[in-house]
């Protein structure tokens, strides 16, 4: 046990895995303590990825070729903004790909692709074009309603790294039927 702290504190030293999640007040339990900035002007964004204990923001955006073709190996790209420090773009480390923040993307059908989380496989997620727009979005299902995902919140409260107290996720898009907002949480 002890290797393995010293190995978690070393990978935190060097920058690989980010911050550690940090004990919140009671209190603030139920609304996150930041001021989170809205993601602008990232070209074929298809969602955003936000959470305790800094606003830095995961971007998932549409990957596609010079001639504007979804890349079938790779349909989305991952990175981060990382606004405490100046809105920087930058990509994910292993860990943060292949341990929490990652996605992968098996198709189902030309162009279709059921895409899992790294860290949380209990909700799918499908990249497809939808025939209102003929664009590229991300779905989902919760609560028997289709939703067009914009933003995904993860609340954590406390924990460690490798086990953080995730409180609950909250997904925000709209109904894809009659394109209504929906805001919906899932206590983890």
């Amino acid at each position: 046990m002890l290797i393995f702290a010293f190995l978690s504190t070393l990978l935190l030293a060097l920058g690989w895995l980010g911050p550690t999640p940090q004990p919140q007040a009671a209190n603030q339990a139920s609304q996150p303590m930041l001021n989170f900035p809205v993601p602008a002007g990232v070209v074929n964004q298809l969602f955003y990825l936000q959470r305790d204990p800094n606003t830095n923001t995961i971007i998932y955006q549409l990957n596609v070729n010079r001639a504007g073709q979804i890349d079938e190996d790779e349909p989305i790209n991952v990175f981060w903004l990382r606004y405490d420090e100046q809105g920087q773009r930058k990509d994910l480390n292993y860990i943060q790909r292949k341990f929490a923040y990652g996605l992968s993307a098996d198709k189902l059908a030309p162009e279709k692709y059921q895409l899992k989380f790294a860290a949380y496989n209990k909700v799918p997620f499908y990249l497809m074009r939808w025939g209102a727009d003929k664009t590229f979005h991300v779905f989902t299902i919760i609560n028997n309603k289709q939703i067009v995902l914009s933003r995904v919140y993860l609340r954590i409260e406390g924990g460690t790294f490798w086990v953080p107290n995730v409180r609950y996720i909250e997904f925000k898009g709209w109904d894809a039927a009659t394109r209504a907002p929906v805001v919906t949480r899932i206590a983890v």
